[in-house]
């Protein structure tokens, strides 16, 4: 566990370059932190030890990952995740398998027998490839300090360590999340060391330290935006530093170094063809602030985009708050304006003019059979017409 003179040396920006990172380039300043170096690659242990018995455990849940329906398939978006991990890696990238999961969460996990899961949710929230390494950074630096083994070690009853086990199973097992809370995940020294051990991975790959901390107030301005605060995605960072603090930590210590790569373009481009359908994972999770937040985000970088338009006037026509409905006809007639819309946004349309104008609202949905006659609510959608809208 990381000494906490350590962390305020590395929090100040007090810390110089150490030998062991001296083949960084120096155009990028000196490294976070100057009291940690790489550990030799992991051989594997003996069945009979408690550790062997760990990465058994895991060799069964990765076969269940490998076989999941969620598991997205793109061989070239695999490749390039694969690459931003094996950079980070280093000389631990050969144990590494990459998995990237079909599921609407902000989420990455990283396994001790070197699976490494990254979750739909958070490829659609970061905004580049700087940002992306910065998770799977603090991943691997939770793998290469042997973070799980000592939690599993720490923890006494049966029950919670197998919940603990459980969370780097199945993605698609996502009542495990609550599970994280009550057994806390990783300690928030744990978080905090993986945190910093990211950065230092991130510095020696090349990347631009100052993108690490938009991501995590990213995650607070979306954490805020969750009425109620018992979602499940509060939950899952339930035992992380909140993410004021943690923005700030990773800003401070991004200060003493220079720039690098940030990657947004090839990121960008290797996520294009997946965007729609992640969108409508998005939309399906009924988190429709949260989803707002995103949807805002991706707008400001992307003004231009008719589908970012009509996802943002379906999550306001389905959270149906005040002002929604006029919103999303707002956002509606952009995304027509602009003339590249998807046909589902006549759709919405139509539903948001039915009660106030039904010959309107019949030619919306007119244009959206026309537009895509073999969509699965064709029938439905004709009823609405023949009924005049109503």
């Amino acid at each position: 566990m990381m000494q906490r003179r350590t962390w305020l040396r590395a929090a100040c920006g007090l810390c110089a370059a150490a030998p062991a990172w001296a083949h960084a380039s120096s155009e990028l300043g000196p490294a976070p932190l100057a009291e940690w170096s790489r550990p030799e690659r992991f051989p594997k242990p003996e069945l009979s030890s408690d550790e062997g018995g760990l990465w058994a455990l895991m060799d069964r849940e990765e076969t269940k990952v490998r076989r999941s329906p969620f598991l997205m398939k793109d061989p070239e978006l695999l490749a390039y995740l694969r690459s931003v991990a094996n950079k980070l890696a280093g000389s631990h990238a050969p144990d590494l398998r990459v998995y990237p999961v079909r599921t609407p969460f902000f989420n990455a996990s990283m396994a001790p027998n070197g699976m490494l899961q990254i979750w739909s949710g958070l490829l659609l929230r970061v905004d580049n490839e700087a940002q992306l390494a910065a998770v799977l950074g603090h991943e691997i630096g939770h793998y290469l300090q042997r973070h799980t083994l000592q939690r599993v070690r720490d923890l006494k009853d049966k029950a919670a360590t197998s919940a603990f086990i459980g969370l780097f199973g199945l993605a698609g097992a996502l009542g495990q999340l609550a599970l994280a809370a009550s057994i806390q995940s990783f300690s928030r020294d744990h978080e905090r060391e993986a945190d910093i051990i990211g950065l230092q991975l991130m510095h020696e790959a090349g990347y631009d330290l100052r993108e690490a901390w938009k991501i995590w107030d990213y995650v607070g301005q979306e954490m805020a935006a969750a009425h109620g605060g018992g979602s499940s995605e509060r939950s899952l960072f339930a035992s992380h530093p909140p993410s004021v603090e943690r923005s700030d930590k990773l800003r401070q210590l991004a200060a003493a170094c220079g720039g690098g790569v940030i990657g947004q373009e090839a990121f960008e481009q290797r996520l294009a063809p997946h965007r729609f359908s992640l969108m409508e994972d998005e939309l399906k999770r009924g988190q429709y602030g949260m989803s707002l937040v995103l949807l805002d985000k991706m707008l400001a970088r992307d003004p231009r985009s008719a589908d970012l338009y009509f996802f943002r006037a379906e999550a306001r026509r389905l959270r149906a708050a005040e002002q929604d409905r006029e919103l999303a006809l707002q956002d509606l007639q952009q995304a027509i304006q602009l003339g590249s819309e998807p046909a589902q946004a006549h759709r919405s349309l139509g539903y948001l003019l039915q009660q106030q104008d039904s010959s309107k609202a019949g030619t919306a949905f007119a244009t959206y059979l026309q537009r895509a006659p073999d969509a699965p609510d064709a029938a439905l959608i004709k009823t609405y017409i023949q009924e005049g809208g109503n």
